[in-house]
């Protein structure tokens, strides 16, 4: 491929001196102007005893209207030379250029953006791709069994993450979303449940590694989304790469899980008969021991499902924002004041770190979508795919990006 790709260079810089050698060479004409016509020269004679003069004088006189006129012809021709000139000169700058400009384009790579499956061992994902030049981000999930778009057969229907990578790629930036560990097409690479913080940031180094080998040599560094608990994940995973060019933590955590669990679960009023002993059941995760649900309350086997329980253990007291001071990156912190998951209040602990910036999203929600104050409002959000992003996400993802590329 490199060949190739030389000889084009090659033969277009050459075509571009040649251009650029006309144009010196009009550029030069111009100085060449023809000299002007020699007025016609007669000797003087008297005139005559009666008053008439010679005709050697009419002759003269003529001579010099005909000498007039060339001149006029002259300065014509001359000022037509100098405009054609100039015209040269800028359509062949325009095609300097032009040919300029297209060879850049060429060996940026492709022209139109491609969607491709891309894969990282078991782990599979979609790439959408337009010039291999071009910055890239990779969006890691949520918690749960959410999917590469951002849905869930929990009943979570977003598109989120598919909207946002269809926003990108129209900012001339490429993305790849991915489906976790042992769900859906990535069912091959292991048990979703037999997780650990570490694994999911090794997953997420074979995600970077895909990307960079797909892209081709030269590719550059890769940007890491992660959203909501996936902003931990991608935290982590940043830790000791240099080929992360930064962090965009989408409604991330800025407290401890056991911190943020407890207060979801106290700001639901729904929870009320059952707080204490979903409270309990924390408090015994968080001390590394692990929960009998043999009579528990159906209601709370979700959260505290013996399955996922070890990885809860492993994750829940884990700091995000001395995670984040580890990782030293460049980081883009976006946060709705509508979520009812992860507070702005969140955002502002990480936005504590250096090398941040926070950008708060009027009325957004955890799910990236314009939401009404009301609760149950918020949550139908969660249900319609075909809500658009709030606004200001991709704008804000753009600019970071653009920023630190």
């Amino acid at each position: 491929m490199v060949q190739p790709i030389t000889i084009l260079l090659l033969a277009a810089l050459a075509g571009v001196l040649l251009i650029l050698i006309v144009v010196v060479a009009v550029a030069q004409s111009l100085h060449k102007t023809p000299a002007p016509a020699a007025a016609a020269k007669a000797p003087h004679a008297p005139a005559n005893a009666h008053g008439a003069k010679p005709r050697v004088v009419r002759n003269a006189a003529k001579a010099a209207a005909g000498t007039k006129q060339a001149e006029q012809r002259d300065a014509a021709t001359r000022k037509g030379q100098e405009a054609a000139g100039v015209f040269a000169v800028i359509a062949s700058i325009g095609a300097v250029v032009g040919g300029l400009a297209f060879v850049i384009d060429f060996l940026k790579g492709d022209f139109e953006p491609q969607v491709s499956e891309l894969a990282a061992g078991a782990l599979h994902g979609t790439m959408i791709n337009g010039r291999n030049s071009d910055p890239v981000v990779l969006i890691v999930p949520g918690s749960g069994p959410t999917d590469r778009d951002g849905n869930n057969p929990m009943g979570l229907k977003t598109d989120a993450y598919k909207l946002l990578a269809e926003g990108l790629i129209d900012k001339r930036v490429a993305s790849v979303r991915i489906d976790k560990r042992g769900m859906f097409a990535s069912t091959g690479a292991g048990d979703p449940n037999a997780v650990t913080p570490a694994v999911y940031a090794a997953d997420i180094h074979a995600w970077i590694d895909a990307i960079k080998a797909e892209r081709g040599p030269g590719s550059g560094c890769v940007f890491l989304l992660g959203h909501s608990e996936g902003a931990l994940m991608v935290t982590l995973a940043a830790q000791g790469r240099k080929d992360v060019c930064g962090l965009i933590l989408v409604a991330g955590m800025g407290r401890p899980m056991g911190e943020v669990i407890r207060e979801q679960l106290k700001a639901n009023p729904a929870n009320a008969p059952i707080l204490d002993e979903a409270l309990a059941a924390l408090r015994e995760l968080e001390a590394g021991r692990r929960v009998d649900t043999a009579t528990m309350t159906p209601a709370l086997l979700p959260l505290f499902n013996p399955a996922a329980q070890g990885y809860l253990i492993s994750v829940i007291n884990v700091d995000p924002v001395e995670a984040l001071r580890r990782a030293g990156k460049e980081t883009l912190i976006i946060q709705g004041d509508r979520d009812l998951q992860v507070s702005v209040d969140d955002a502002r602990k990480l936005d504590a770190v250096r090398n941040t910036e926070l950008r708060i999203i009027g009325g957004m929600n955890h799910v990236l979508k314009d939401a009404p104050e009301d609760r149950a409002g918020n949550l139908a959000t969660y249900a319609d795919a075909g809500l658009p992003l709030s606004k200001d996400v991709v704008r804000r993802i753009r600019s970071f990006v653009k920023d630190n590329d």
